[in-house]
Order: C-alpha cells, then sequence, then structure tokens
C-alpha cells in the first residue's frame, strides 16, 4: 500500500507540473503533431474518428456507475460483493473529477472548440472506467484480469489517439488526463483500501 501512495503521488505531482509547464505553451511534439493533423476532422475518417470518440468518452463512467449501482442493489445481500462495488463508485467518481482541473489550468485547445483544453476529458473518462475496472476485476473476477488490463490499456490509448486526430487536444492533454487519473487511482484506492488487490478466499 505505501508503493501504491508512493506512486499516486509521484503521477499526481507530475500531473499538475505537466500542467503548469503547458497551460501557455505547447511542447514541439504537440505541434508538430497538432500540424500533421491539421483538417483530418474535416475527412471522411474523421467522421469515423468522431463516432469512435462519442462512444469513447463520457458516457462511458456513466454507465459504468450505472451498472454497478445495478449490482450493488441486485447483489446487496453479498456483503463482500456489495462492499466492493460501493468502494469503486467512490473510486470512479474520484477518478473522474480529475477534469475539473481544466478549469484550473484554461488551456487553449489546437483550434477553435468548447471548453479548456488540460486534462482531455475524454481519456479522463476512459482511464477511469479502465482503472476501475481492473480493481473490480482484482477483486471480483481475478482469472480476468490481464485480459481486462490489456483490454483498458488499449481502448485508453484508441481514445487518446482520436481526440489527438480530432485536433481538439495536444499530446500533452491525454498523457496529462492518463497521468491523473493513474495517480488519483492508485491514491484514492489506497485510501479505500482496493489496493492491494485481493479475491474472495473460498472456504472449505
Amino acid at each position: 500500500m505505501t508503493r501504491a501512495y508512493a506512486w499516486g503521488i509521484a503521477l499526481v505531482a507530475v500531473f499538475i507540473l505537466l500542467g503548469i509547464w503547458v497551460r501557455d505553451s505547447a511542447w514541439p511534439l504537440d505541434l508538430v503533431v497538432a500540424d500533421a493533423m491539421w483538417g483530418f476532422w474535416q475527412t471522411s475518417g474523421g467522421d469515423v474518428v468522431w463516432v469512435i470518440t462519442d462512444i469513447l468518452g463520457p458516457v462511458l463512467p456513466i454507465a459504468m456507475f450505472f451498472v454497478m449501482v445495478f449490482f450493488a442493489v441486485r447483489l446487496r445481500r453479498d456483503a463482500y460483493v456489495l462492499n466492493v462495488l460501493l468502494r469503486s463508485i467512490v473510486l470512479l467518481a474520484a477518478c473522474r473529477m480529475v477534469s475539473l482541473f481544466k478549469g484550473v489550468f484554461e488551456r487553449d485547445r489546437p483550434r477553435d472548440y468548447v471548453d479548456f483544453s488540460y486534462p482531455s476529458g475524454h481519456v479522463v473518462s476512459v482511464a477511469s472506467v479502465a482503472f476501475t475496472g481492473i480493481v473490480l476485476c482484482g477483486w471480483l473476477a481475478r482469472r480476468l484480469l490481464r485480459r481486462v488490463i490489456v483490454l483498458g490499456a488499449t481502448l485508453v490509448v484508441i481514445a487518446a489517439a482520436c481526440r489527438v486526430l480530432l485536433d481538439v487536444h495536444w499530446v500533452t492533454d491525454v498523457l496529462g488526463g492518463t497521468l491523473g487519473v493513474t495517480g488519483t487511482g492508485l491514491l484514492v484506492a489506497a485510501a479505500l483500501h482496493l489496493i492491494p488487490l485481493r479475491e474472495r478466499k473460498v472456504s472449505g
């Protein structure tokens, strides 16, 4: 658990420092990628990416919240599962709140677009679901843990790539979103005793 706190603090610190560093400027990598992607969002390929990013976005944590609430109500007599689900709901909410830092850094987008840029809300959403899903599997379905880790990481990368391809986020926005959620997730999960991951012991 000490290691989780240490990594959590370190990642949140990097997330904040990165936000301060890029709030009024862009890294060379940001500019190179933004220039390369300029206008893609207006193409037919961009239309496909818009559909993907509509799915891999803020709708995911909302859907996951209701799914967890549903199972918490349905399985309320199973104290073990109910306890894990309730703590995981708090974890999901805490991770999703990383998006509130947009108003702190007030970074401009690569092109005209609503809201501020850092961190990417879509990436924060997907990373929040991925992190919470990994923790849930660690407690309730350990046999699926590796698959869920791979799936979660893949979805975060896809969500990040989509936002950069659409030129609505800098590379550092999606990187910051991932760092912020991972750091916050580690801290909150440790505080809620969801880390280290454990699986129910079957007696007999």
